[in-house]
């Protein structure tokens, strides 16, 4: 399933699910990542660092004084040095799993003193080579932090987290912005990276932010899956099921049995390159969110200004439940549901897939150029052809060698409906060459832009997922959630389900069962929804701002995954208004379009 899907920014382009990514991977398809709208669908630190000052210092160091409560058993973590060396908008930020203590005589000399900083270096953990699209001329500063491996054994192990702050503009500060992308599995250090185009210039101008890449993640001690192909990175899972695999005509045993399998060898690979071997037992999202919290307090601010989309909304709601009197402005756009069972996410984004292909399909038979007709059901069921065709003969590309099967036509599908309908235009060109003159080549670039830019996210995205969720189902449960995904979602349900089957394979499971967040006692959150989101259902937003005793819901009448920083003036002004004064939108407040 997508369980997660990440944050669309500023500037149309390829969107991502991992859980999308490891399906494709199962089924022959790219892997794929979160759109970065900054391109193409998540800091002086305020309040300072010792004698960081404004931040327009960055290479300054000392100890804060403290704000905020501090936990019992973790004053070390709380009170320790943070230093910060210059880095650039890209670039610079020193893998921080290189840093790790796997001691606790270390976690204790890292945590009192400032061996927890990493020093500069000319590669980028972030998977950036120096040349971005979303660089600008701010003041970058990155640092990293050491944290308890397992917060029941703070004594034990420790961890890392890497930081990336960009200084606000002018060097005046209100205080300090944290930002999440989403996933679980993107980096928010990239996404700091990209903070000068993604978000709006009174914002950056009152803010510092900060960026970081949870534990598990990128520069953070990052769970490293390889293969006997790469000694780094993320590996996909096996390939043993081919496109043929999600033709729409496999059984649930075929499609079970290739799952399972992926996930298996996924988890080998992961656990073979995952230094230290135990983080796989430990990247929940209780114990990220609890990073937070020290990163907060290290930031010297004794509230939390957050503002996180897809996944990041649901590491922000589980920050406010554990830490309540710690939060000020927060701000969650594309919402996860944390009452709602795996199945039922899978569920929902399957259809909410679907529905969002029928209002493209509406969208392209109103446009010039259209390669659909006959009335929206008629012009759905040409997409099905293409695809079944395309998975008995695939599509030729420009490529030479390269070809597009059905399962590839899927996930470029599902890239595009990230997007709003103002970037729809290419995916109607893309379908014109595939259907009327049986070529892929636009389908293919599209799959090649996400594979070029993915997140190194995938042994990540399942390593949270199966420690956020239990293991609910048998053979019997997830065959009847194969065939009802595919009755109610032909095109998109298969791709869609099945995470809660590959976390029995896994194996590294948590117990937490799916409970509604009311975070009593926290300031006033703001939740952001879509209602064509089709990754994060709007029904999903409605529930969370009702489930949260200080919630309220701010509504986008558009389409694609998330609205903050798109194609909707209303919203992104009543989301600066809030973070920056603290005045919520007025109650019920909906948006439409590009009003």
């Amino acid at each position: 399933m997508r369980r997660t899907v990440r944050r669309r920014l500023a500037d149309p382009g390829s969107a991502v699910s991992t859980w999308t990514s490891v399906q494709s991977a199962v089924t022959g398809g790219s892997p794929r990542r979160r759109r970065t709208r900054v391109s193409a669908l998540t800091l002086l630190i305020g309040g300072c660092l010792s004698a960081c000052g404004t931040g327009l210092t960055p290479a300054a160091s000392g100890s804060a004084t403290v704000a905020g409560p501090i936990p019992s058993g973790l004053e070390s973590f709380y009170r320790q040095t943070v230093d910060w060396y210059p880095c650039g908008a890209t670039g610079g930020m020193e893998t921080a799993s290189e840093e790790t203590s796997t001691s606790a005589a270390t976690t204790v000399a890292a945590a009192t003193t400032s061996e927890a900083t990493a020093a500069p270096s000319s590669g980028s953990a972030s998977g950036t080579d120096g040349t971005s699209e979303g660089t600008d001329d701010a003041t970058f500063s990155c640092a990293v932090v050491t944290v308890p491996l397992d917060y029941a054994n703070p004594q034990g192990e420790t961890i890392s987290i890497a930081m990336k702050k960009r200084a606000a503009a002018g060097g005046h500060s209100q205080g300090t912005l944290f930002i999440n992308p989403g996933g679980p599995g993107d980096s928010g250090v990239a996404f700091a990276e990209q903070a000068g185009t993604s978000f709006a210039p009174e914002l950056l101008s009152a803010y510092d932010v900060i960026g970081f890449d949870p534990r598990g993640v990128g520069s953070s001690t990052a769970i490293t899956c390889t293969t006997d192909d790469e000694s780094a990175g993320t590996a996909e899972p096996s390939t043993a099921a081919t496109a043929e695999t999600a033709s729409g005509t496999d059984s649930f045993e075929e499609w079970s049995e290739a799952t399972r399998q992926s996930f298996q060898d996924l988890v080998a690979q992961c656990a073979a390159g995952t230094t230290p071997a135990a983080l796989l037992d430990h990247v929940d999202t209780v114990s990220a969110a609890r990073d937070l919290d020290i990163l907060r307090a290290l930031a010297g601010q004794e509230k939390l200004t957050y503002l996180g989309f897809s996944y990041g909304t649901y590491l922000g709601a589980v920050y406010a439940e554990n830490f309540p009197g710690n939060t000020e402005r927060m701000v969650l756009d594309g919402a996860i549901d944390p009452a709602l069972s795996l199945a039922d996410q899978g569920l929902g984004q399957a259809t909410g897939f679907e529905q969002a292909l029928r209002t493209y399909v509406d969208y392209c038979q109103s446009s010039t150029g259209c390669p659909l007709s006959g009335g929206t059901d008629a012009g759905v069921q040409q997409i099905r052809d293409l695809i079944t065709s395309a998975n008995s003969t695939p599509l030729p590309t420009s490529e030479p060698g390269r070809t597009v099967a059905g399962s590839d036509i899927v996930a470029a599908l599902s890239e595009y409906l990230y997007s709003s309908d103002q970037a729809w235009a290419p995916l109607t060109s893309a379908l014109d060459q595939a259907i009327n003159h049986r070529d892929g080549s636009l389908l293919a670039v599209q799959e090649d832009q996400a594979a070029a830019s993915k997140d190194d996210g995938g042994g990540a995205f399942q390593a949270v997922t199966c420690l956020d969720y239990p293991v609910e189902g048998d053979t019997a449960t997830w065959a009847a959630q194969y065939e009802e995904a595919k009755r109610v979602a032909p095109i998109f349900g298969d791709s869609s389900i099945g995470i809660d089957l590959a976390c029995s394979a896994w194996g590294h499971n948590g117990t937490r069962k799916p409970a509604p967040i009311h975070a009593r006692g926290a300031a006033p959150i703001l939740v952001v929804g879509t209602t064509g989101d089709p990754a994060t259902p709007y029904s999903w937003a409605r529930s969370l701002a009702d489930q949260l005793d200080s919630g309220r819901l701010l509504t986008w009448e558009g389409t694609g995954h998330t609205a903050y920083g798109g194609d909707a003036p209303c919203v992104n002004d009543a989301v600066n208004t809030y973070l920056l004064t603290g005045t919520m939108p007025e109650e019920g407040l909906t948006c439409h379009g590009d009003e």
